[in-house]
């Protein structure tokens, strides 16, 4: 809902795809820098308590927002600088949440469990707009923006009552430097022959497609010519195809063809924004941002499961972090590329431009896939496993 009413607040206050861009970045760029830091954090200090406070931050952040909007007192660069606030603070939350997660259930589940985490992200990508939209066109923007200060309260109250693990809870003992341990874990990465390539993959892909998402607001004007409430439509078909994909993969409970899933996902994604943005039909709109939010999840699911699961155990924090830095910074990165060219060229033809771009992408990732396979996937990886 939060996401949803920035943009359209965004949208309202500036009429301009560039200044639409600039938000999301805002929101999701801090990433690029904090998430090496965060990682190298959460595998030294409690993580629990450590996305406990982040949260509460981004609650914060939350109020604060609502209740300049509802005040009348809310101005573009204050909207700007409060969502980098909640962009470097979920920047922190996102390790020290993922990292729990093998504390809480066993090695045998952690592939399902991966996979619910994100289906019940998706449950919120689905519902969530899906209010937003009725929310916004009756009262504004200022309660759906105050549900997600809500949200994050509860959060932070029942955070406390997870149990554990207390191996997987605390990190382990410094044993470099803040700096030296980034760089250690940015040469692990950079030197494992499956999670290097994969997570190469998926950051491109981040760039040249996950952006289109974060640019809604005004592919629904200008290319959809229509308002709030089919804006909510849109995104909730995001969210419908990414909870569909969602519980496959949680039934399907294995990492064994996770690799292969998550190459093809990039193809059947450009293919689905090509037809996304191909169309003025908005009904057609709507199926292909189903097949986007499908093909988003089974890439998103499938690399998380190997990441979780490659990931030596001293470096898990890191990976993830550098995983929840590909997840954010890279579609700022790309909402920034595409918002400064659709104000130029308009959305249509960057954005193909974009998806022609991610099909050689796909065609390198192919034709890497059998190695990256072997060493994520291979027996050895699960006698490490076990």
């Amino acid at each position: 809902m939060h996401r949803i009413a920035v943009a359209w607040l965004t949208w309202e206050m500036t009429r301009s795809a560039l200044w639409v861009g600039l938000v999301a970045f805002a929101d999701l760029a801090p990433a690029a820098v904090i998430s090496p830091f965060a990682g190298a954090i959460a595998d030294r200090v409690d993580r629990l308590r450590l996305a406990t406070i982040s949260q509460a931050v981004i609650g914060l952040e939350a109020a604060t927002v609502a209740i300049l909007v509802a005040t009348g007192n809310m101005r573009i660069e204050y909207l700007l600088v409060l969502e980098l606030l909640a962009g470097t603070a979920a920047s922190f939350a996102q390790p020290a949440r993922q990292t729990l997660m093998s504390g809480i259930v066993g090695p045998a589940d952690l592939p399902a469990a991966v996979a619910c985490n994100s289906l019940v992200f998706n449950i919120a990508r689905f519902i969530g707009p899906a209010l937003a939209g009725p929310v916004i066109a009756a009262f504004g923007v200022a309660p759906a923006i105050a549900c997600n200060a809500l949200a994050y309260g509860s959060a932070v109250i029942t955070m406390p009552m997870l149990r554990v693990d207390p191996r997987h809870r605390h990190g382990h003992p410094a044993t470099a430097s803040l700096m030296g341990e980034i760089r250690e874990g940015f040469s692990y990465i950079a030197g494992h022959k499956g999670l290097g390539p994969l997570l190469a993959y998926a950051a491109i892909m981040g760039v040249l497609l996950r952006c289109v998402q974060e640019m809604l607001p005004p592919l629904v004007e200008r290319h959809f010519h229509r308002g709030a409430e089919s804006l909510a439509m849109l995104t909730a078909c995001f969210g419908v195809g990414a909870l569909v994909a969602g519980l496959w993969l949680a039934a399907r409970g294995r990492v064994e063809g996770a690799t292969r899933l998550a190459i093809l996902a990039g193809l059947w994604q450009a293919a689905a924004t090509m037809g996304f943005i191909a169309t003025g039909w908005f009904p057609f709109g709507l199926l292909c941002a189903a097949a986007i939010g499908a093909a988003a999840s089974l890439h998103g699911i499938s690399v998380q499961q190997l990441a979780q699961l490659s990931a030596a155990p001293e470096m898990r924090g890191r990976v993830l972090a550098l995983w929840g830095q590909i997840t954010r910074a890279c579609p700022a990165l790309g909402a920034l590329i595409l918002g400064a060219a659709g104000e130029a060229f308009g959305l249509r033809m960057p954005i193909l431009v974009m998806c022609t771009l991610a099909l050689l992408v796909f065609a390198w990732g192919l034709r890497r896939e059998a190695g990256i396979r072997a060493e994520l996937e291979g027996p050895q990886q699960d006698a490490d496993n076990r």
